[in-house]
């Protein structure tokens, strides 16, 4: 299988709106793989670890692969108040009901980990069980200057004659992400942008893509203070703790958003996270890396206990 299937949910919290997702593997599979994306990405980035997932357990998996509201193919909030992590698990839980999955794990990549955190607690809810939880580059405790980083191009989408052209532009931001080959680099950078209409390409001239994400994103995002973030932190170690599923931690050695401090702190409560470093990786870990792929792989399909 070379290419998911797109389709779409009608969700209502805050407003309503519609949630893209992409399906890979058998829809009818007992065994669901909910795949949750960073910030500013979208559900196109887990297309190596899909194929890799479906390709392990002979085709027997369906992995799900959401563009959360206000990226990708999703529709974009009339108020960007909505863009927030309850409202994000919301879309979560509803998406959940929808697939009914009988066995599921949830992979999550730095904001998709945090949403899965709390997802974790409340999937029962909608009659979902998360059996096993990845947790890339993400804990309960984000630090601050990681925060002040992301804040610096947040919301600046920029204009783009060519994928190329801007392919470069997010490799200048998005370098910690560690080594890729230009063809990797290329192919996860296509699903990032979209065409700007013609009256924009007109008002720019050579402009023809933007980036996939609604600008307004950053708004919330910049209203933090090291006194919200102490309080959401606070409330993200009460939900970790919770979690009883089994839980993999993967890390960039050289992250800023994941301290050395907190990963260590996750092995030792809640779940009790089995760590995973890759040496020359920051924030965060792509998935397609050989071992990156096998270390998320073997611990999803391996037989339960």
């Amino acid at each position: 299988m070379t290419a998911p299937s797109l389709h779409f949910l009608s969700c209502t919290v805050p407003e309503p709106h519609r949630m893209a997702y992409w399906q890979w593997g058998d829809p009818a599979a007992a065994h669901t793989v909910l795949c949750v994306h960073g910030l500013t990405r979208q559900g196109r980035d887990f297309d190596v670890l899909a194929q890799t997932l479906v390709a392990r357990a002979g085709g027997n998996v369906r992995v799900v692969c959401p563009d959360v509201v206000g990226r990708g193919k999703s529709d974009w909030l009339t108020d960007p108040m909505g863009y927030q992590i309850p409202h994000y698990a919301a879309d979560m839980l509803a998406l959940l009901a929808h697939l009914r999955p009988q066995t599921l794990d949830w992979v999550g990549t730095s904001m998709g980990g945090l949403i899965g955190m709390v997802a974790c607690n409340l999937a029962p809810t909608v009659g979902a069980t998360v059996r096993r939880l990845v947790l890339n580059d993400v804990g309960p405790t984000i630090e601050w200057s990681a925060l002040q980083r992301i804040g610096q191009y947040l919301g600046k989408s920029g204009h783009f004659a060519s994928e190329q052209q801007a392919a470069d532009a997010m490799w200048a931001i998005s370098s910690s992400f560690g080594p890729h080959t230009p063809a990797q680099w290329l192919a996860l950078s296509k699903p990032m942008l979209k065409r700007v209409s013609s009256a924009v390409q007109e008002a720019l001239q050579e402009a023809v893509y933007a980036l996939h994400y609604d600008p307004a994103i950053a708004l919330p995002f910049g209203l933090a203070t090291p006194e919200s973030a102490a309080q959401g932190e606070a409330a993200l170690w009460q939900a970790y703790d919770a979690i009883t599923a089994p839980t993999l931690l993967l890390r960039g050695a050289d992250s800023d958003l994941l301290s050395p401090a907190t990963a260590l702190q996750m092995t030792q409560r809640g779940p009790k996270a089995r760590l995973v470093e890759f040496a020359g990786v920051g924030h965060a870990p792509t998935l397609i890396a050989p071992d990156q792929t096998e270390a998320v792989a073997s611990f999803l399909l391996a037989p339960s206990a």
